[in-house]
């Protein structure tokens, strides 16, 4: 990607991906699954993200769902607490959202450019 989304003047396309009309992945629910990937825990990434545990656990639900077999699994607490993981699914979805959001930044470029000057 040409710019990162932390710095002041970026401007990048993040698109949300519709199949049918059981799943709807966009920035919001890769950002969850990458952090859960990262923290290992649903809670974890949901306060990391200022989510509420209860909303980000309906987003995880809503993907395993749609896609008919997980892209989280989880483990139920005890002594050594419960977790959740992304299952290779999961990995995928993330990898290959992550190339289309790549790829469509690098190819509108001349787009966004002209957008950012609207601003300018």
């Amino acid at each position: 990607m040409n710019a990162s989304a932390d710095e002041p003047r970026a401007i990048l396309v993040r698109p949300r991906i519709y199949i049918g009309g059981q799943i709807a992945i966009g920035p919001g629910k890769v950002d969850l699954l990458r952090k859960i990937g990262e923290t290992r825990s649903i809670a974890a990434a949901a306060r990391s993200l200022g989510l509420p545990y209860k909303r980000a656990w309906l987003l995880v639900d809503t993907l395993n769902r749609g896609f008919g077999r997980p892209v989280v699994v989880t483990v139920t607490g005890g002594k050594r607490g419960g977790g959740a993981t992304l299952t290779p699914l999961g990995e995928d979805l993330i990898a290959r959202y992550d190339a289309l959001e790549c790829r469509l930044n690098a190819e509108a470029t001349a787009e966004l450019e002209a957008v950012r000057a609207l601003v300018d």
